[in-house]
Parts: C-alpha cells; sequence; structure tokens
C-alpha cells in the first residue's frame, strides 16, 4: 500500500483533487486502488458503489491521519502557521486542543514537529507564545527546529521559555546539518558543549561533512567555531579543503611537493575520529573515495581553493584511483556533472542554472572526452539502495545515464558539448 506523506506545506485543494482521483480509480477497479480501499476502510464498501467519502478516508489513512476531518485539520493549521494568521490557529488548536501535541504533518516522528515548533521553523513568534500560553511545551524540539533554520530570535524566545538553561547535548546537530552559522553560535553562546566530561567529541563534525547541505562560507565558519571552543582537527589536507584553509593547504604543500598528485580515501576526507563512519553517510554526486583534492573541491563548491589548486600546477586532468574491479580513473570534469551541488540547483527549478566550476576546469584545458567506469549508491535518505555501475562512460555520458537526475548538471553538459565532448 501506498504511504503518503504530507509536504511542508501541504495545499488543501490537492488533497481534494487526490481523494477525486482515487475515487475514480476505485469506482473503475483499479488493482492498486481497490487494494488501498479494503486495507484502509473499515467497512470494505463495494469498489463500484464506493462515494467520495470513503476515498477520502482511505486517503487520510495513507497521510496517517485517523479521518478526513484530521487532515483537513492539518492542512488548514499549517496553512495558517505560514500565513502567520494567529486567530485561525488560534480557533483550530481550541476547537481541537489535541492539535496542539500531535504533529503538524501527522505522522508521528515528523521534523517540523507539533504546532509550536513547526512555527519555530519559520519564526512565527506571535503564534509560538500563543501556543505556549494554550498549554503547547514541545519547546526543547522548538528551539532544536529554530536553530537549524537559523531563526535566532525566536530561539532565543523560546531558550527564554525554559529560564535560559545550558542547552543539551545534540543542540549543535540541527545547526550542523543546514550548515547554519548563526544557529551554531546561538547554541554555543548558550552552552552547548564540543566535548564531554571524558573528553568524547560531541561537535558534530561529522554532519557537517557529510551532510547534503553547500555552503562552503557558513561550513568553514562553523567549524572555525568548533575549533575556537576546543576541537582538535586532523592535520591533513582534506580536512584543510573542508575548512577552506589555504593558508594550512600552502603549509602541506610545503611540506609534501606531491600533494597535487595525491589521491585520498573515503576515511582520510570523512574521519573517523571526527565521528565519520559509514562512506554512504556522506552525501556527495560522484564519489569521492580515491580522488583528488580537485574533485573534493568540486562536489563542496570549494571555487576559491579549486582556483589556488590549478595556480600552484595541479593537473586539471588528475585522475581518481582505480580500484581492482576496474572503477575508477574520472577526473574533476565529472564531479562538475553529477554533484550534490547540482542537487540543490535543481531542485524545484531554484537554480541559477549555472556551472562556473565545469567552465574553470574547460577553460583550463580539462578533457572532456577521459573514459572511466564508476559505481554509485546514493544516500539511505534518498531512499533508493541500488548499486548503479557506469563501464566506460565520458564526462557527458555519465550525465546523460545517471539514474537519478536532480544531480546532474545540464549547464555543465552544455558546456561539454560545445567543447566537443561525446559519450
Amino acid at each position: 500500500m501506498p504511504v503518503r506523506h504530507l509536504p511542508v506545506r501541504p495545499d488543501l485543494d490537492q488533497l481534494k483533487h487526490q481523494a477525486k482521483d482515487l475515487l475514480r480509480a476505485i469506482n473503475a477497479g483499479d488493482p492498486e486502488a481497490v487494494a488501498e480501499l479494503r486495507e484502509r476502510h473499515p467497512d470494505s464498501p463495494d469498489p463500484a458503489a464506493a462515494k467520495l467519502a470513503d476515498a477520502q478516508l482511505v486517503l487520510a489513512r495513507s497521510y496517517d491521519a485517523s479521518s478526513w476531518t484530521r487532515l483537513v485539520q492539518s492542512a488548514q493549521l499549517i496553512d495558517a502557521i505560514w500565513r502567520d494568521d494567529i486567530d485561525v490557529v488560534r480557533d483550530l488548536v481550541t476547537r481541537n486542543p489535541k492539535l496542539i501535541h500531535e504533529d503538524a504533518r501527522i505522522r508521528k516522528g515528523c521534523n517540523w514537529g507539533p504546532p509550536m515548533s513547526y512555527a519555530a521553523n519559520i519564526g512565527r513568534d506571535r503564534i509560538i507564545r500563543m501556543l505556549y500560553e494554550l498549554g503547547a511545551r514541545d519547546v526543547e524540539k522548538a528551539i532544536d527546529r529554530a536553530t537549524l533554520q537559523s531563526q535566532i530570535a525566536t530561539a532565543t524566545m523560546l531558550h527564554g521559555f525554559l529560564g535560559n538553561p545550558p542547552l543539551p547535548d545534540g543542540a549543535l546537530s540541527g545547526p550542523a546539518y543546514t550548515l547554519s552559522a548563526d544557529g551554531t553560535a546561538f547554541a554555543l553562546s548558550r552552552g552547548a558543549r564540543v566535548y564531554d566530561e571524558h573528553g568524547k567529541l560531541l561537535a558534530p563534525v561529522d554532519i557537517v561533512l557529510e551532510t547534503d547541505s553547500r555552503k562552503p562560507a557558513a561550513k568553514h565558519a562553523i567549524l572555525a567555531m568548533y575549533e575556537q571552543h576546543g576541537v582538535v582537527f586532523p592535520d591533513t589536507a582534506p580536512m584543510a579543503v573542508h575548512r577552506g584553509r589555504v593558508d594550512l593547504l600552502e603549509e602541506h604543500l610545503r611540506r609534501d611537493p606531491k600533494l597535487l598528485t595525491r589521491t585520498f580515501s573515503n576515511t582520510e576526507i570523512f574521519p573517523a575520529e571526527m565521528g565519520c563512519r559509514d562512506p554512504i553517510n556522506a552525501t556527495v554526486g560522484t564519489p569521492l573515495g580515491g580522488t583528488t583534492l580537485l574533485h573534493m573541491c568540486a562536489d563542496y563548491d570549494e571555487m576559491e581553493i579549486a582556483i589556488w589548486l590549478l595556480d600552484k600546477g595541479m593537473d586539471v586532468n588528475a585522475r581518481s584511483a582505480v580500484g581492482a574491479s576496474g572503477f575508477g580513473g574520472y577526473t574533476a570534469l565529472f564531479s562538475t556533472v553529477v554533484s550534490q551541488p547540482n542537487f540543490w540547483m535543481n531542485r524545484r527549478n531554484r537554480g541559477p542554472f549555472v556551472a562556473p566550476f565545469t567552465k574553470l576546469l574547460l577553460e583550463r584545458g580539462a578533457d572532456p572526452n577521459v573514459r572511466a567506469s564508476i559505481w554509485k549508491r546514493l544516500h539511505p535518505g534518498y531512499e533508493d539502495p541500488t548499486r548503479y555501475e557506469y563501464r566506460d562512460v565520458t564526462a557527458l555520458s555519465w550525465g546523460r545515464r545517471f539514474a537519478h537526475r536532480n544531480f546532474v548538471s545540464e549547464p555543465a553538459i552544455r558546456l561539454i558539448e560545445e567543447a566537443g565532448g561525446v559519450e
């Protein structure tokens, strides 16, 4: 049976259309729709005789709502929070007090939380105060959501509700995931610890390194704040890239003249002493294990460091290591075609639809027709455990064949084609 999840901002009209579409499918005898009717409707009515109310109930239960009325309430409540309509929110929760304590998006464990936490995500302070006065007590969750979303004034207000105690261990994780420098600064200023009393690392360095967010300046700032509060980082070139520290790279190059030709393993790029474990947890596009610093720059959007590497004489066509099974040998150009920054460019057509890294590498002499073999498995969050294998591909065919199109840069593909790239 399909399990549906309400979007962050559900559209009630769309839900009504979904119910009508489901009814048509049930009445027509569609096997999947009929199976869903029988599974989710307590009376299991005859599909040919099912009414709109039956389809609405089935749809609501697929969203984990007890009834169509409950699903409608969720859509109305969330819409009112976004519109900062305190009167509608008050009316809904006064007539239905349980709404204050249930997840706004209904399904238990939703990361946006109950209404007060949901409102904290978008800084709706008037609504938050009203909900707190009416009995909402998900304050810790709301603080987490406010810091994650850089809603610092909201987080400050919520922390005051608790009497401003030191924030608990784990308070740094949310802003680490979204790379919120403001949220990190707030949490540290309110007592969040980077080590426990036994010297165990608490600062979520692993999340900062492995997150799907791509905000280089904020990432550098967060790691610098961790250092200022006592975190000791590995003295490695990959860590210098993560930190945006050209000065440290200069020193590494002075000590190791072969630095620009070296490739680095997953464990060097994502060190265990910083909390990193399985490489699958690192959200990247083109695989980084066995690659050069230039490959790293492409996926982490480190333009300044990439230019520094090339100015220092790095081979723009330096290849990744080739494993025993023959996978590898791709250049940084491949990493501009399939990357995590591309995901954010393509998501909801956010843009801007440009390919500055591809342009840089081609201008510096990147060969558009290098061939390599690559295997790829996505982060578990993308809910596709398939191991995809791409043999003897160029950067162009790597992009054309890649299974998940959100990671592919069409502007990069066009630039490579214009440079003479072939499949």
